[in-house]
């Protein structure tokens, strides 16, 4: 009997041996089970994250094409609706009108032929000379003004404009057919009004050589300055009137004044006359057509700024008499050419277009010829 209890004691106690490991090894395996399971939530967490992250990268990539596109299509409209306004090739903005000083002739020949004489916008911006109007012009995409045709446009980066669909050359205004000219005029002081005899009698031989010979002529041409050299005579044909040249005059000092417009082509006759007349010295003072009379024949003859020629863009006036002159006359003719800045693409202008633009009708490019 008990070795019978013994044994049952030993088999109970082995069954909960086996419970107990048995229930310890369920708790190991829940906890692996639960471990797993955590896992897999974390994995799908971070697949969820990425899918996320994907998806937002995606749905950005579709956000900026959408933009980019409706961008596009904005700008497209925007530029269809500005070459609407301004076909291609076409001027727009403001337009800045330069005017010449009231003294100067190429301003009177300018008004004169355009027809706005004393109706000039208050929005003009004066210059001083020839050269200054060339030098702003060319500075200025959106300007306009007026230079002689003896003006380098290239060198001052200006376009020069057609007139009523002429372009400005020598051949269009001998031929009648370019209307903006004008005369290029010269007085000389009065006959015994000299410093010398001398210097009078250089004066009278170069004014032969500026308006007669084929030398001078030839030089005038080539300064832009529109002349026949065909109705000329040789200088060697008319310096046996003029003895003055055939001595050494390199003590004598021929001085002008008045338009600048004259400089580039009276230049070119003085250097061409130099070495032919016993190389005398020159002094151009060319400060605007206004003074071409008055330093030679008025008020400031006999001042610090005499000449002894004296030059004018245009025609002397009334109040300007010449009678006493020892020569007095038209030297060559000029064209007055409109110019813009060399990039602006207008080519052309009416006469109604200068007259709407200088009298402040019309102030935008867009609105010529409209």
């Amino acid at each position: 009997m008990k070795n019978l209890k013994k044994i049952l004691v030993l088999v109970l106690a082995l069954v909960m041996m086996i419970s107990v490991v048995t229930a310890c090894g369920g708790d190991k395996k829940d906890e692996k089970e639960e471990k797993e399971t955590k896992e897999e939530v974390k994995k799908e967490e971070k697949t969820e994250k990425e899918t996320e992250k994907e998806t937002e990268k995606e749905t950005e990539k579709e956000t900026e094409k959408k933009t980019e596109k409706e961008t596009e299509k904005e700008t497209e409209v925007e530029v269809e609706e500005t070459e609407a306004e301004a076909p291609a090739g076409e001027m727009t903005g403001q337009i800045n009108v330069y005017t010449r000083d009231a003294a100067s002739g190429t301003r009177e020949g300018f008004e004169s032929v355009v027809g706005f004489k004393d109706q000039l916008t208050d929005n003009a911006n004066e210059v001083s000379s020839n050269g200054d109007m060339a030098t702003k012009v060319g500075e200025d995409a959106q300007g306009i003004g007026y230079v002689s045709l003896t003006t380098d446009f290239e060198a001052n980066n200006l376009q020069p404009a057609d007139y009523e669909g002429v372009e400005p050359s020598v051949e269009t205004v001998i031929d009648g057919s370019y209307l903006l000219s004008r005369p290029f005029c010269y007085t000389t002081r009065a006959e015994g009004d000299y410093e010398s005899d001398e210097l009078e009698q250089l004066v009278k031989a170069f004014i032969v050589f500026l308006t007669e010979s084929t030398e001078g002529k030839e030089a005038v041409l080539s300064a832009g300055g529109i002349v026949d050299v065909e109705d000329s005579t040789p200088w060697d044909e008319l310096k046996a009137d003029h003895p003055i040249v055939d001595q050494d005059n390199s003590g004598l000092t021929i001085t002008t004044g008045g338009s600048t417009s004259v400089e580039k082509s009276l230049n070119a006759a003085l250097e061409a006359f130099q070495p032919l007349a016993g190389n005398f010295d020159k002094v151009v003072n060319q400060t605007g057509s206004g003074d071409g009379w008055k330093r030679t024949l008025g008020d400031d003859k006999d001042g610090p700024n005499a000449s002894d020629i004296g030059f004018a863009s245009r025609n002397f006036k009334d109040e300007e008499p010449t009678e006493d002159a020892m020569s007095a006359d038209k030297y060559c003719d000029d064209a007055i050419v409109v110019v813009i800045e060399k990039n602006n693409p207008v080519t052309n202008f009416t006469q109604e277009n200068l007259f709407d633009i200088f009298t402040g009708a019309v102030t935008n490019w867009e609105d010529i010829a409209k």
